[in-house]
Formats: C-alpha cells, structure tokens, sequence
C-alpha cells in the first residue's frame, strides 16, 4: 500500500468536498456520499461519520448502481458542489448545498434549522441511481429508528432533534429501521430532490421540494457569488485566493464569527498513524494572518465579526489567554477518546476535545494583539473596556515572556525556551507600543513596553540564533531548526533580506524542505509523539513569502504555482502533504492553509508591484458584541 493512499473502502482525504452554511458542514466524497455532518454545530457530535468508520460511522450517499466515473467542481464563484456521474447509458448532476439566504429573504420565508438539499438532474441518456441513507448520531454509537411519516418524510430523533428526510425519490425503510434505500431511473431533463433538515426548536420547518426546492438552490448559488463578488483583490492567481476564500467563510460560525481550524476530526497526519486531532474549534494562533487576509481581500464585515469573537472569548480568561476556544468562547475542551471507531483507514485513537486548550503558548498574545493593531491601522477604535483588554495582555507579556511554554506545535514532551514564542511576545508589546503612539492606548506604561521589548530583542538575538548553524533555532542555545521562524519577517520583526533572516530560510530550505514543500521541524525531533507526519502546508506558503520579500519574487512565484498544484480538483487543501505522493494529510479542509494561500498571493503581488484597494475599516472595536 503506498504511504499515501488509503485501503479500500475509504476514499483519499482530497476526494472530499465541503459544503456548509455557515453554522455546520458536511463532507462529500467523489461517489456522491456524504461521510461527515456534524449538526447543529461544527463541534457537535456526527450525524454522519463513515469518515472515520466506514462500517459504524453512518452516510447518506447518492450515485449510479453500476459502473460510473465522476467529475466534480464547484460552480463558479460558489460553494455549490456539482458532481457529475457519466455512464455507459447516460449521465446525471448531483448538486449538493446546505441553502443560504439574505437577511431580507429569512424575513421574508419561513427555513428549517439546518438543511441539506441535494438536486439530481439528468443530463443526458438514461441513469439508474441508487440512495443509501442510514444515519448514526453521536459518533456512531447510536443507531436510530427510521419512521416513515408520510408528507413529513423519514423521521428518528438524534438526542431531543428530529432528523427528517424528505425524497422526491421512493426509499424503503429496512426491517431493523436503521436505513432506507430507494433505486430510481432518471432520464434526461428530469430533476428529483432530497431534503435533510435538523430540527431542535418547534415549530419545525419542513421545506417543500419541486420547484420551491429548485428555488434554493438558484437563490444559494446567487448568495455565494454575490458574496465572491465582493473581494477587491485582482491581482495574480484571483481563483485560487477566492476559492479560499470561499472555503474561510465555509469554516466561519456565523452567529459569533469564529473561524474554526478544520470541520474534522482526527484525519491522521499519516495513515495508521496516532497524530490525529479534534481540529473543529478556533486557535488563537491564526487571528493575525486571518485578519490579513479578510482585511486585505476587503471581507471587513468578517474581520471585524473575528476580532469582535476574539476579544470576547479572550475576555473569559483574560488577562490570561488560552490556546484554543469553541465558536462561542468555552475554553475547557477536554480531550477524549472513541475507542468504537475504526478511525480514518484504520489510523487510531480518534478523538474529541483537544488538551492544548490547557497548553501554555506565549506566540498567542502576539497573534492577538498583532490582530486587533491591524484593525487599529484599517481606520478601527477601540472602545475603553477593549483598550484595558490590551492594556491587561501587555502586562501579562512582561510578567511571563521569559517563561518555558509548548510552543506553536503543541508538542506534548514538555515546555521549552521556543525563539518562536519570544518573537511573538515581541511583537506583542511592538504593537501596543505602536497602538499607544497612534493614540489607541493612551493610558498605556509604554516605558515598561519598551524595557520588556528590547530585553526580549536582545535574549532572541543572543540565544536565539546560533552562529555556526547560520540561523535561528527552534529554541534558546540550541541548534536545531523550526519551520516557525519563517513568520520573523512576517511579522516584521526582521527583514526577510536580512543576513540573519537570510541564511535562516536557506538552512530551514536545506534541512526541512522537499521538492518545495517544507516540513515543521526535523524527522526525530522530539514532541511526545510517535514519530511520522507530512509536509505542513502552511508552512510552504510561509517560505513563499519570505523569498518574495528577500526579493527573489520570480523564485518564489514559481514556488507558489508548484504549491497550488497540491490542493484537490475543487481547490481545497489539507493540513498536510505528502510529500511521495502529492495526498492530503490530516484534518480537511484547513482554514490555515488556505490562509496560506491567500497572503502568499497578496504578497507575491505586493512584491511585484501590484496595487489594489480593500476600503477602509473605520468603526469602534468593542470588546463584547451586543444581540
């Protein structure tokens, strides 16, 4: 079996797609099945988890009954997922969304809680399909009893919500009531609907199929790309900085504005393999290059919806931060194991929950506060209580900066002097310094600021970069490398041309680079973990723009277009790649990468000359939203 591709009958991570509505996601594989919901929230427990356990895990899948090949794309400008199936006799579209709307068009209509539609239509010829629907909530362990209630549809209930299918389709119930199926041929022009909504509060919505059906497809669609309609990026490689986008918004709770990590759980970092993590929550450590990207692709209305989240999930425990917090600001994610699951082709524990929530990473104030200046120099204010917020974090730098902690990598072998960390808590108190001198923070010890800042400059400088190495080490007077110290000039606390900075990219491209993807520290370093895991995309993209701004931009460019040949046929990225084989790795899609993607292309056109527009902020930053 190669290092890359998984036994049968698990799918390739890159042969999922995502759908979403701004609340939950699912995913959908090449074959029409969907493998992954977990509803009402991104964090709540599976509906669906064939992902994780083909045989226990549950799916909802829709596809011809022989032999068929498949295409697939989203439409353009749009997180509508089209497949098509081609067969010997004809083929059929299958589109599948979970519907959204406009504020007008809610007021205007009654919608369920959460809906999935999925439209069949025959394109050509005559094509027998076959429906397998068998729900398993909680991850599996539950195995619930399918009703038939006439127009109201299949019915179980998934611990006090009703999960209710309705289908244009004929299904029949099996005789245990854990599944339905149906087989039904479909001619060319003909279209046939299936509806899957989640109802917790009454009354329940049941939506009608047929035209009304068709209606929301054609309003979704319209949605999603007036909403692609608003990035003011045009510069270079504008489809692949979208369709990121439009994945971002994909991960984004729209009630709070939290960006989630990935909408997955434990897809293994290598297959068989341990390193597989609950990813479904939002980590403090993406706010900077986030806001970048929502700011700069002129997304002010989810910049702003993010850092509202961050300032008041951070207030939960400030003036301490943790690492990681739910969408609604809950920082006690204990981590747990389900020992019933088979796990991604077999790649055991699965888990949920995540115990770095309980980690101490000191690059996190960094990340927040470099956050919220970048929103400071949009045009935004802040008001006092999210003034004293800031205020309060600084303190906290100063007290702690000199700590050990685990570091951006969530090593679970202990806490070290990581440069990483030290860097980020420069740049934390370089930023409320900045935020004081532009009258963000007038009441503000700056001199204290300052003292810190520079002891901190000093120690990274002394400690942190070893001189017959020729660059920075992952911790204090030590002499391996870290993928980490790629964002020194990103965050401005170096000039990427730098000599330092300089040799540092050459020696992390020598030691912890292959075929220009770059792994996050060396094989054998030591994390508490079983050794074995994939390039780290993010990481990629971060040499991408080091070498754009040490100026060699042709290089770097041809590095990105390299890169952008790793994401799937839908444009999506995982968590990792490997590199034998090109194959996703880890949880999937990761809001990160595709973070990644995004500021590499700002950057590659800000280094070559390119000039665009996102508007101004303006505004008053609060630290607690209202409503």
């Amino acid at each position: 079996m190669s290092a890359g591709r998984p036994p049968v009958p698990y799918p390739p991570i890159g042969d999922y797609a995502l759908i979403g509505d701004g609340r939950g996601a699912a995913l959908v594989s090449r074959d029409g099945s969907l493998d992954w919901l977990c509803w009402p929230r991104f964090d709540s427990s599976s509906i669906f988890a064939a992902l994780l356990d083909s045989e226990r895990g549950g799916r909802f899948r829709i596809r011809p009954a022989g032999p068929f090949r498949s295409e697939r794309r989203y439409l353009p400008d749009s997180n509508v997922l089209e497949t098509i199936f081609h067969t010997p006799d004809g083929a059929v579209a299958l589109r599948d969304l979970m519907p959204v709307a406009t504020e007008e068009e809610k007021r205007l209509a009654l919608r369920p809680e959460h809906e999935i539609l999925r439209e069949v239509e025959g394109l050509h010829g005559e094509v027998a399909l076959e429906v397998v629907y068998a729900p398993r909530p909680d991850y599996g362990a539950t195995r619930p009893v399918i009703q038939w209630r006439g127009p109201f549809g299949l019915q179980c209930d998934v611990d006090g919500a009703v999960l209710a299918l309705r289908s244009e389709l004929p299904l029949e119930v099996a005789a245990d009531g854990g599944s339905a199926s149906g087989t039904l041929r479909m001619g060319a022009g003909e279209r046939t609907y299936l509806s899957l909504t989640y109802s917790v509060e009454g009354p329940r919505v049941i939506p009608l199929l047929g035209p009304p059906a068709r209606d929301r497809v054609t309003r979704s669609d319209r949605w999603w790309r007036d909403w692609a309609g608003r990035c003011r990026y045009q510069g270079p490689y504008r489809d692949a900085v979208v369709r990121s986008a439009l994945a971002l918004k994909l991960m984004t709770y729209a009630p709070s504005g939290a960006v989630i990590a990935a909408p997955t759980t434990s897809l293994p970092e290598k297959l068989g393999g341990s390193r597989n993590w609950d990813y479904r929550y939002c980590w403090l450590r993406d706010a900077a290059f986030t806001l970048r990207a929502l700011f700069d692709l002129g997304y002010r209305e989810e910049g702003d919806a993010f850092l509202h989240w961050m300032l008041h999930a951070t207030r939960l425990t400030w003036p301490e931060l943790q690492v990681l917090y739910n969408v609604f600001g809950e920082a006690r994610l204990p981590e747990r194991q389900l020992p019933h699951l088979d796990g991604y082709a077999g790649s055991r524990p699965v888990r949920v929950g995540n115990d770095a929530h309980g980690q101490l990473q000191l690059d996190v104030y960094g990340e927040v506060i470099d956050a919220a200046a970048r929103f400071a120099r949009a045009g935004g204010r802040f008001d006092h209580d999210t003034a004293r917020l800031l205020a309060g974090l600084g303190r906290t730098v100063c007290a702690r900066w000199q700590e050990s902690d685990e570091g951006i990598w969530e090593g679970r072998s202990g806490r070290f002097h990581h440069t990483h960390s030290k860097a980020l808590c420069w740049v934390a108190l370089d930023r409320l310094i900045e935020l004081h001198e532009t009258d963000h923070l007038p009441n503000t010890d700056v001199a204290r600021l300052r003292r810190a800042r520079d002891d901190i400059r000093e120690t990274i400088e002394q400690r942190g970069y070893n001189e017959e190495l020729g660059s920075y080490t992952r911790h204090l007077d030590g002499d391996d490398l870290d993928a980490s110290l790629l964002t020194l000039p990103l965050y401005g606390y170096i000039d990427a041309a730098h000599p330092r900075m300089a040799s540092t990219t050459s020696r992390i491209h020598e030691r912890l680079g292959r075929d220009g993807l770059i792994y996050r520290y060396a094989e054998g370093t030591t994390d508490g973990l079983p050794a074995g895991e994939g390039a780290f995309g993010i990481c990629s993209f971060w040499a991408i723009e080091c070498r754009a701004r040490g100026g060699d931009v042709s290089g770097a460019t041809a590095a990105f277009e390299r890169l952008l040949g790793y994401a799937n046929d839908v444009g999506l990225f995982a968590e990792e790649i490997d590199p034998d084989t090109g194959a996703a790795l880890g949880n999937f899609p990761q809001a990160f990468t595709h973070v990644g993607v995004i500021n590499a292309a700002l950057t590659l056109a800000e280094c070559g000359g390119e000039r665009w527009s996102a508007g101004d902020n303006g505004g008053v930053m609060s630290s607690a939203r209202e409503g």
